[in-house]
């Protein structure tokens, strides 16, 4: 008999967390969460998230054992953007299809309950959190911004009845592909032309104060993906704190014009992937150190966000961009770039990379359901 308990306590959240740590104990390809920080996500005093959306958790028992999870999500953001939907996200289960349906059916009781059209998922709050179950690429290992999961999921997702709704694609490229003579080029003349200038950070402190406006650009610059959620005020503060202090400043570059305006912006960060593993969720005692080794000693590296302003789409900025990076990864060594997981609709975002003849190695979708 399978029970689905609601999460309440720090005892019970600190169990929904762990469960995946069960799951995929001695997978070479996940790649798994620090702890501490996961547990923090769920935390309504300390991630403002909470200020414009709900999140129910749930664990799956039987046999008094945990073998299923799932976050229910109700977005206000997304209401207000007629997206009359619930979403569902860290979803983990063992490969039995009534565990899974009894968490989906939950999933559709709060959504029923809640006057909602249809559910989505797997994903987060918002379009910075993780995306999509993966549907090819299981032979290659995760990142700290994509989940992992067994082909298994797919198929239980589809037998109850849920249809794609997204596809993303992840691609990856060796460094050895990037041609510099062909940006330093471009690069120039569009600076010349449109009066840009590109704006590089050493340290982290200075590059504070213009991150208002890199979330800003990037409200702008996304807003007409599907699915959209723009990052408010109080967001960008948690965002800053979270995400900005933990990446190497030379790996954030801007794009100014010749009124100090950010036209466009782009974050690198190193793969933390195999440090994670290390650290199997601690920080403490080693973990920390992993991660700071990869940090600095980084081969392989994630495009994990590009933006740029509506009018200087198809201008030639990413050139600027594609120029101050390779200037700032060549030195290091780097041997391989990942792009995360882009729309497989975002043609803007495919054309950008056209010249570094990428391979696209992995896919994933989210998946969606009308409320019965």
């Amino acid at each position: 008999m399978i029970i689905l308990k609601e999460v309440q306590t720090k005892k019970e959240l600190k169990d929904f967390v762990k469960f995946p740590f069960e799951l995929y104990k001695g997978s070479p390809y996940w790649v798994p969460p620090i702890i501490s920080q996961e547990m923090e996500v769920f935390n309504k005093d300390k991630n403002p998230i909470f200020n414009d959306a709900s999140a129910t958790l749930y664990v799956a028992l039987k046999d008094h054992k945990i073998v299923g999870r799932i976050a229910i999500i109700i977005n206000k953001l997304d209401l207000k953007q007629s997206h009359n939907k619930i979403r569902f996200g860290w979803f983990d289960v063992i490969d039995d299809i009534e565990v899974t349906k009894a968490l989906l059916d939950k999933v559709n009781e709060i959504g029923k309950a809640n006057n909602l059209e249809y559910m989505e998922g797997p994903i987060g709050f918002s379009n910075l959190d993780k995306v999509g179950v993966l549907t090819e690429g299981y032979d290659h290992i995760g990142s700290m911004i994509t989940w992992y999961n067994y082909p298994y999921y797919v198929e239980h997702l589809v037998k109850l009845g849920l249809v794609q709704e997204k596809e993303y694609q992840e691609n990856k490229f060796p460094f050895s592909n990037v041609k510099p003579e062909f940006f330093k080029r471009m690069n120039e003349l569009v600076k010349k032309r449109y009066g840009l200038r590109p704006l590089n950070f050493t340290k982290t402190e200075d590059l504070m104060p213009y991150v208002d406006q890199m979330f800003d650009l990037f409200n702008t610059s996304y807003s007409e993906l599907a699915s959209f959620v723009e990052i408010t005020e109080i967001q960008k503060a948690y965002f800053k704190k979270k995400f900005i202090s933990f990446i190497n400043p030379e790996f954030i570059k801007f794009v100014m014009d010749e009124n100090d305006n950010m036209i466009a912006f782009a974050v690198v960060m190193p793969s933390f992937a195999e440090a994670l593993q290390k650290a199997n969720g601690k920080l403490f005692p080693f973990g920390f150190l992993h991660l700071l080794k990869a940090k600095k000693e980084c081969k392989t590296v994630s495009f994990y966000l590009i933006g740029v302003e509506p009018k200087y789409k198809n201008k030639g900025v990413t050139a600027i961009i594609f120029n101050e990076y390779y200037e700032t990864l060549k030195p290091l060594g780097v041997k391989y770039c990942i792009r995360t997981p882009e729309l497989e609709e975002n043609f803007a975002s495919h054309q950008i990379w056209k010249h570094f003849k990428a391979t696209t190695y992995k896919r994933r979708k989210t998946y969606r359901k009308n409320l019965e």
